[in-house]
């Protein structure tokens, strides 16, 4: 089969210029790399590999992942299959692989992913250790989600992450007297509740979205500090600090847009596309899909991005939604998928993705970080240091099987989501997340 992709062929697929960069054609890269001897892996014989990842909401994500994967096969001969599923399916789809011990070689999965799977998983820590010392180290959020906790072993291999911070339309905001959304808990209520008034509410997800859900109830526990955990690793949730959120959440609910219990991870996107809400958060898809619609751009030069307003928090408490490769051990070929890994992780591989991806997706590698879309556009610069955040899905406890499992049943998103629609009391939904969370960590303990 011939990979090579020619230029025409690109245009007429609707490839980015950053994908035909990925498949051959010159770019000037500002990447400096560590001269560090590369890690020989003995490619099995015959080998072929299925690859399984969430579907990308940058359509170039796709397109130079492809694109790399191709050039992969066509360098060692090892044809590589990439399946792009939907992100609330990659969660069951990673659990049906590891219970059967059949299925894809590689998912890349989200944040965790490995924590819940770490028996079924081949250790990947030559090939960490390997891009680490080549690439200016990992970043803190790659290291929580790549190594097992209280350990040097890594059991992941985070690809990048992506941040959701507040985007919100600049004119409508001062058109109800603010220039950005205020840092404190009252002035932030004020704005949601004049952005209702004036029919451009604000609108955040209350359903089992994996990246939105679990971003806005990480931010409302986070900024009341509030955690899961405490740091050696007893379940906190129901505590005052959580109460407090809940309390607030129940404030702030009435100030929505109507639905957002039900929204997945596309429904702020298209709600806020629609001009139905002025206020969200959201990775830099949101903002990519306006500037390059002629029909949208108006509204994305009306937009700005800002971190999370911090609360009570001593910072803006933002985390990032991880890409996380897994390998399983149920691969007949560990080598192949290992030099796999790491062609993509590669300097000629991975910065044209990165760039292609305009911010989506942030580097996990120190290096990196003078990739040149982080100086193309200024709104998307905000996303530049996400893998640099010290909150992380469990905090502040260590990541362990339990915390991944917590997540994945939407504990804590659940738990607003009853408080905010009147389902339940703070209290009541605070202790039934607790009994929620303590049932996964007693069944860690056995």
């Amino acid at each position: 089969m011939k990979n090579d992709i020619t230029r025409r062929d690109a245009l007429a697929l609707g490839v980015s210029a950053a994908a035909l960069a990925a498949t051959g054609a010159s770019a000037q890269s500002a990447i400096k790399a560590a001269d560090v001897p590369a890690p020989k892996f003995a490619i099995e014989k015959g080998a072929s590999l299925r690859m399984l990842r969430p579907v990308r909401f940058v359509q170039a994500d796709e397109d130079v992942f492809r694109a790399n994967c191709a050039k992969f096969t066509k360098e060692t001969g090892v044809e590589v299959k990439v399946d792009f599923v939907g992100w609330e399916d990659i969660n069951q789809q990673t659990a049906v692989t590891s219970n059967s011990g059949a299925g894809p070689d590689i998912i890349i999965g989200f944040s965790d992913a490995p924590h819940i799977y770490v028996d079924k998983l081949v250790e990947l820590t030559d090939v960490a250790d390997y891009l680490g010392k080549k690439y200016g180290g990992w970043q803190n959020l790659a290291k929580a989600y790549g190594k097992k906790a209280k350990s040097d072993a890594w059991i992941g291999l985070p690809f990048g992450a992506t941040a959701g911070p507040l985007i919100y339309r600049k004119s409508i905001l001062k058109s109800v007297g603010f220039d950005k959304a205020p840092e404190d808990l009252a002035g932030f209520l004020d704005l949601c509740q004049k952005l209702q008034k004036a029919g451009k509410p604000a609108g955040f997800a209350l359903g089992n979205a994996v990246g939105d859900g679990n971003g806005f109830a990480d931010w409302m526990l986070w900024s009341h500090n509030a955690s899961l955990l405490d740091e050696e690793g007893n379940v906190t949730i129901n505590s005052k600090e959580t109460i407090a959120a809940l309390n607030y959440v129940k404030q702030l609910y009435p100030t929505f847009i109507a639905g957002t219990p039900s929204w997945n991870d596309v429904s702020n996107n298209r709600a806020y596309s629609s001009q139905e809400i002025a206020l969200t958060a959201n990775g830099v898809s949101l903002y990519f899909s306006l500037k390059n619609d002629p029909a949208t751009k108006a509204i994305a030069e009306d937009s700005e991005h800002q971190l999370l307003p911090k609360f009570l928090a001593p910072i803006s408490p933002m985390s990032g939604l991880t890409l996380n490769a897994m390998l399983f051990k149920h691969s007949q070929y560990p080598n192949a998928s290992k030099a796999l890994l790491t062609y993509l992780m590669e300097k000629d591989q991975y910065e044209p993705w990165l760039n292609a991806n305009s911010g989506y997706w942030s580097q996990p590698l120190g290096s990196y970080a003078d990739a040149k879309v982080w100086t193309e556009d200024p709104k998307v610069a905000i996303f530049k240091n996400t893998m640099n955040s010290n909150y992380y899905a469990g905090y502040k406890g260590p990541i362990s099987t339990a915390t991944g499992a917590v997540r994945a049943d939407y504990v804590t998103v659940q738990m607003f989501a009853a408080v905010a629609t009147g389902a339940s009391t703070p209290e009541a939904a605070a202790a039934e997340a607790e009994q929620r969370a303590k049932r996964y960590f007693r069944r860690q303990t056995r």
